[in-house]
Formats: C-alpha cells, structure tokens, sequence
C-alpha cells in the first residue's frame, strides 16, 4: 500500500533528529500556558481579540496598504510592491546595484525563504552572511529552517560543533556558550563590513509605518547600526491598522513563541535614520511582498493570513514532532504550512502539495494555542474537500475506499442491520484480511472490541420522562 510522503519521511527519519524536535517544540508549550495563565485574567479573550484585529486588517487590506504606503513614504521610506518571487529578487537586485553594495547582513526572514533569495543572490556573486545564529548555521550547512521561530530545531550542539569545525570556526567544541562565542566573533566582522542590511518584518502599523521587527539575539539592531541601506521584505498581510494594535500583538507573539513576556530586541522602526542620529541607515526600502497571498484571501482560507508566525502550532502539534518540519517539503512546516504552503503554491501547483492537509490528527491542539485564533482544524478539512473535488492524486495516495461507509450511512435500513451484526467484526482476523489499508491501520493500532449496537434497543425501552 503506497503512503503519504509525510509518513514515509518520518518512517526513516533519524533517532536523534525525531528527539531534537520533539524535546525543542515541546520545551515551551508548559512556559507558554504559564506565563498567559499568570498575565492575563483571560487569555483567550486577547486572543480572540488579536484574532479580530487582524481578520478585520486582512478584510480590508486594500485600504490598510494604501494608508501603509503613504505613511512609510512620509517617513522617508521607498516602497515597493512585488507580486511574486520575480519581482521581488529584482526590485533587491536594483537597489544593491543603484548603490554599488556587495556585502549584505541578513536577519530572519521567512518571505525570503520563499523565493530563496540567499542562493540567488550568491549566484549573482553577492556576499551575503545570515546573523541569526540558527539561520547561520543553517547556511553553513546549505540546508533550511524547519521551524519559523527555532530554524535548527532538528539539530543537536554535536552536529552544529562539528559544521564549525568544518568551516574553521574552531575545534571540535559541542559547549553552547563556545559555540555562541564563535559565531559572535566571526559575525562582528561582518556586520562592520555590511554596507547592505536586510531584514523581513513582523508588524507594520498602517496608521504610522512604524514596522517592529523582534529578535532574541540583536542581530537586526547589529545590521541596522552598521549599514548605510536597510532593504526589509515583508508580506502583505502583515499589517495592522494602529499602533494601538501593535500593544496587542506584541503580549501575544513573544509568549506564544517561546513562553517570554516580550522578546528580547523589540525594534520599532520608523525610516532611515534623522539627521539627529549618529548611526544607522541613510536609506530604507520596504517591499511589501505579494506571492499569491491575495490569491489565498479570496479563498475559503483566507484566515490562515491572520498568522503571526510564533509556532506554537508546530510545537503541540503531534505529526509535527514525529516528522519533523522537513516533512513538509516547503518554507512553513507544521499546521501552519498544511494550510499555508499548498495555497501559496498557487492554483497550478496546488495538487503537488494538496496531501499536507492530510498530515493532521484533527485534535484541535494548533486552534487552542493559535494567537490569532486561526480555525487550522476547519481549514485543513476545507483543503481536503478541496483536494477531492480536484481530483489531486497525491491527496488520494494511502485513502482507502469509503464507498460502504457512504452506503451504509445514507441507507438507514443497512444500517440497522450493520449495527445488530457487527459484533462479528470481533472475531475477525484483521492482520491477514487481504485488505491492505486495514492491515496497515492494525500493524501500529489495536481495533478495540466492537460493543455497540444496543442504543436503538435502549431508546425503544425508555419511557417518556425517564432520566436514567
């Protein structure tokens, strides 16, 4: 019986991989119930209301872009407006060739994840160095995130000690503060040497064009100090309408993230600097960054653009810790990307990753954390009716026939009759039944024993008024 490529993945995925990431998304679901438990009267009331806030901002997101672009260019901000991958690489490439820049520091940046924008730039022979330590190891190793908040989720200090002795940042050494140390040495070079810093960007408030960008290692300010050319590559549904709105999403990001009550470098940026400012960039570029998300807004999906990207999904979630963030073979893992990447991929490409919705037990463990109160559940099963009407192939691969399910469901008479007789269901030998989707359901789960069927007896015997 063929499977899904998710459960293939996981079926041979390294024991010391399958522990990092379940023991690192794991470690901040406790802190994270904590620490809203103890700061918030009623936690899921802020999150209903953060839910709003930005359902609201993604329902009228024409407005809020437009008001977005006048309030960053009075600021002194250039804005740019790129519908995909394309165009956003080349309106970067202008801008880093209008200033004749080769060096570039580049912070976290899911968006540029997307278009790959590292190896396209390398390729054009620019120097571009990742500051986030987890990024930097990441490039070191040409491999990619699996997880939006902890990119190395899936490596250990052994394997990280080992790249640095690879690429000559010191000896064999698996002690985190010595690993931390290298990285800091060699990265203080660079971010004097960048005369380019890119950035992606959290928030943007409309009312403002102030854009929070937040970190827990400082290396955005580092870039931000340093470099004469701030360029930031954002989506465009990260906006909110005020600054009123930033309060609401910064309580719930940093917490839901890691279990902080506020990340630890919260940068509110409001253009290049002033000429009050001894330091920081003489010129700033925002490319608000299309990339089928409007093609995701006029879909049944569209709250999945509510998403803040702090990964609490992916760290309750139980496929994500088995199969780990690779599984999903794109940019956002986890619930997340179940719903996310097969609507970013666009209508062309969407049969290719229509079996991610699939990888989802359906607890409802994502909703519960989600600070935004994404309906990730309901999301997934639209996608899946979605995969079926389509006919996508790879949503079909391990689903067995629910044909006399169908029948017996619609048929009342069949029904009954089905339901007096099953108790023969548990004489069944179900590991040597020629039923392949049933023999591999029974090799890692046990059928419990059939005891139903007495319901309807119950009712008829039951006397009007009786509470029993």
């Amino acid at each position: 019986m063929k499977k899904q490529e998710i459960d293939s993945f996981s079926e041979v995925l390294a024991a010391d991989v399958r522990e990092s990431v379940h023991s690192g998304s794991a470690s901040g679901v406790t802190k994270r119930r904590e620490v809203l438990v103890a700061d918030f009267p009623d936690a899921n009331a802020i999150r209903r209301l953060a839910g709003q806030i930005k359902q609201h901002t993604i329902e009228h997101l024409d407005k809020y872009l437009e008001q977005a672009e006048r309030s960053l260019t009075a600021n002194g901000v250039k804005v740019h407006f790129a519908w995909d991958g394309a165009s956003a690489k080349e309106a970067i490439v202008k801008i880093l060739e209008a200033r004749k820049a080769h060096t570039i520091c580049k912070s976290k940046s899911m968006a540029s994840e997307e278009i790959e924008l590292n190896d396209y730039l390398t390729d054009k022979g620019y120097d571009i160095v990742e500051t986030d330590l987890g990024e930097f190891i990441l490039q070191l190793d040409n491999d990619h995130p699996s997880h939006v908040v902890k990119p190395i989720i899936h490596k250990n200090r052994r394997q990280i000690a080992t790249t640095f002795e690879k690429h000559g940042l010191g000896a064999y050494n698996d002690e985190p503060e010595v690993i931390t140390q290298r990285a800091r040495k060699f990265l203080r070079k660079k971010y004097l040497q960048g005369e380019v810093t890119m950035t992606g960007g959290n928030f943007i408030s409309a009312e403002s064009g102030r854009m929070v960008i937040v970190t827990n290692e400082g290396n955005s300010r580092f870039g931000l100090a340093g470099a004469k050319c701030h360029i930031a590559l954002i989506g465009i549904e990260k906006l909110v309408p005020t600054d009123r709105d930033l309060g609401v999403m910064l309580n719930l990001l940093g917490r839901s993230a890691t279990g902080q009550q506020l990340t630890v470098y919260t940068e509110f940026v409001s253009g290049p600097r002033s000429a009050e400012q001894p330091e920081g960039p003489e010129e700033m570029h925002v490319i608000l960054f299309n990339n089928n998300r409007t093609e995701v807004l006029a879909s049944d999906c569209r709250e999945i653009l509510r998403c803040i990207r702090c990964g609490a999904c992916m760290n309750v979630c139980p496929v994500y810790r088995q199969s780990s963030g690779h599984a999903y073979r794109s940019v956002y893992p986890g619930p997340l990307g179940a719903v996310l990447s097969p609507l970013l991929a666009g209508k062309a490409r969407f049969p290719e990753l229509a079996d991610l919705p699939k990888a989802s037990s359906l607890c409802g463990a994502c909703q519960e954390v989600c600070p935004v109160d994404i309906p990730i559940p309901d999301l997934l099963l639209r996608l899946r009716n979605r995969a079926k009407l389509e006919k996508a192939g790879k949503a079909a691969i391990g689903t067995p026939d629910m044909t006399l399910w169908a029948t017996l469901a619609t048929h009342p008479t069949a029904w009954r009759t089905a339901m007096k007789s099953a108790n023969l269901l548990n004489g069944l030998p179900y590991d040597v039944l020629p039923l392949a989707p049933l023999r591999a359901w029974s090799k890692q789960r046990t059928l419990p024993r059939w005891e139903g069927g007495k319901f309807r007896a119950w009712m008829k015997d039951r006397k009007q008024g009786d509470k029993s």
